[in-house]
């Protein structure tokens, strides 16, 4: 199976200005909404301003991280610095969750006392909320398809998007039925969705961070690929692993006959070629051995310590 993420190119002066945008917005909402929470003594206004102003921390950090990754390889980050958006990802899954488990506790302290809360106030701000959260949502849609980074901002603005909606409804059972009880079990639907959005896309950084292999290419069948090129005998040491994120790289062993030692070349151009066509792996490394000097039971991925 090819490594095809199928992602949208953006140009990026474009896409540093719809985050510039993002986070005017989500800023100045951020202020409007604990303001109004504070007024009104809506815990749901102020989880939704929580969410919002990690949205915002979220995209500063996704802006900075953007035009790190620009930055060419160097001696000090030989591979380049894509991997900073991988980084900004993962802090910005961690943020979330943080929160989501916040709020919870908060939501379930309110459950026990509601207070008196300003319905109207609630409705209000939660409108001006999801017009934002929609805004912020529909500038970063196209970007989230080909970086794991904007896909964590996407995610945070959708569910803040939903979240908006369920501050409305609860505002407005809290002006038509006086249910206070509303406005902290909503919060805590907010941050178990929070989570549950969470926990499902932090899997990916962290998998790239521990060097896993892309989760799109299957190890078992690159080693079976490279076995059948002609000239090749046997395949271990196996390295795979993202540079970055749309970038796979492979290192490893390439055991061939010793009188056709002299073909390495031509070997590893076919072994290359087939990594790339069938894979989308540009990097590899192919280090070979004559087959009456390999290694002896060698592992075929990584190494023993």
């Amino acid at each position: 199976m090819p490594h095809d993420h199928g992602h949208a190119h953006i140009d990026p002066n474009s896409g540093d200005r719809r985050v510039a945008i993002a986070i005017w917005a989500n800023g100045l909402l951020t202020v409007a909404q604990v303001v109004g929470g504070i007024f009104s003594g809506s815990l749901a206004l102020i989880a939704d301003a929580l969410h919002n102003f990690s949205d915002m921390a979220s995209l500063v950090i996704a802006f900075a991280a953007r035009k790190i990754a620009r930055r060419p390889a160097d001696e000090r980050m030989t591979f380049g610095y894509g991997r900073v958006e991988i980084v900004a990802a993962l802090i910005n899954y961690t943020t979330l969750i943080v929160i989501g488990f916040y709020l919870i506790y908060e939501g379930g302290m309110r459950m026990i006392d509601p207070p008196e809360v300003m319905g109207w106030t609630v409705v209000i701000l939660g409108g001006i909320a999801l017009v934002v959260d929609t805004l912020t949502a529909m500038l970063t849609y196209s970007m989230q398809k080909g970086s794991v980074n904007i896909r964590a901002l996407f995610l945070h603005n959708l569910s803040d998007a939903l979240a908006s909606v369920a501050v409305i409804v609860g505002g407005t059972l809290i002006i038509l039925y006086d249910m206070r009880w509303v406005d902290p079990a909503i919060t805590i639907g907010i941050a178990l969705y929070i989570l549950y959005l969470s926990f499902t896309e932090i899997g990916g950084p962290i998998r790239t961070l521990m060097l896993g292999s892309p989760p799109g290419i299957d190890g078992n069948d690159v080693v079976r690929a490279i076995q059948c090129v002609d000239g090749v005998v046997d395949v271990h040491h196996v390295h795979l692993w993202q540079m970055q994120e749309h970038a796979a790289a492979l290192d490893c062993h390439i055991v061939v006959e010793r009188e056709r030692m002299g073909e390495a070349d031509k070997i590893k151009e076919n072994v290359k070629s087939v990594l790339h066509e069938r894979f989308s792996i540009e990097h590899s490394t192919l280090e070979f051995e004559a087959s009456d000097n390999a290694h002896q039971e060698a592992q075929v991925f990584g190494h023993r310590s």
